[in-house]
């Protein structure tokens, strides 16, 4: 046999054996990135190649805080200096997270009643304080409501401080690394898995998390107070200095 006849034969074999499953995989994973709904990156295949990308650079381990730098001030945050006792630990196990933009909690979801009473807490919020925040369309997901710091001091996109998922319930959030270590201690939620800081910046913030969909009245009363500390963190000042 020739060497030319030879080449010829193994493309042809690994041709049909590694292309089909190839195949299969991104069908299969382009299918669970659309499942995911939509998000802050288009729901194309373009975007899921971009997303794809991404990973490479994704946090290994989104329960494990980030560190405080030695710079920030203050080093405690909104609450570490008095709010820590309102945040209970979540029981049971965390739930299941996938993707990065769109980035969703797959089980454990909350249900619409819980979403509506969110979203109403929310909207409750912000109007009870017209001169600290307002909401609009959220800058990160490009799509549903968010909620924006008037005077943000602290960088995210246009001052936005929250958003939430009407699909799982669940929410994302900035806040200050050591309100965020308590949030992650508790076990309310995780790191965005490319809130790394550096580069990544420019995608989502170093203080991003998601916060778990609130399944109890004891836990919507949680993540209200862990919104009051991204409210703190990205506004600079907490809503109480205005009561």
């Amino acid at each position: 046999m020739d060497f030319t006849k030879y080449t010829l034969i193994q493309s042809t074999y690994i041709l049909y054996t590694l292309v089909p499953p190839a195949l299969l995989f991104v069908y299969k994973d382009y299918a669970s990135f659309l499942e995911l709904g939509p998000g802050g990156t288009p729901s194309t295949f373009i975007g899921y190649l971009r997303v794809s990308l991404l990973r490479l650079f994704v946090l290994w381990n989104p329960y494990l805080p980030a560190p405080i730098p030695a710079a920030l001030r203050p080093q405690a945050g909104y609450l570490t200096l008095r709010h820590a006792k309102n945040l209970p630990k979540r029981l049971g196990a965390r739930p299941k997270v996938a993707g990065i933009a769109p980035h969703r909690q797959v089980t454990q979801k909350g249900t619409l009643a819980n979403y509506a009473e969110l979203s109403r807490s929310i909207k409750v919020l912000a109007n009870a304080n017209p001169s600290q925040l307002k909401l609009g369309t959220s800058c990160f997901e490009k799509h549903g409501t968010g909620l924006f710091s008037v005077n943000p001091i602290n960088y995210t996109c246009n001052g936005e401080i929250c958003h939430a998922h009407p699909s799982d319930g669940s929410l994302h959030l900035t806040l200050h690394p050591a309100d965020a270590c308590i949030v992650l201690e508790r076990c309310l939620g995780e790191r965005h898995p490319l809130a790394r800081g550096g580069w990544f910046t420019g995608f989502v913030p170093l203080g991003v998390l998601m916060v778990y969909a609130p399944r109890t009245m004891e836990e919507l009363e949680a993540v209200m107070e862990i919104i009051k500390a991204a409210v703190w963190w990205v506004g600079g000042q907490s809503l109480e200095d205005y009561e």
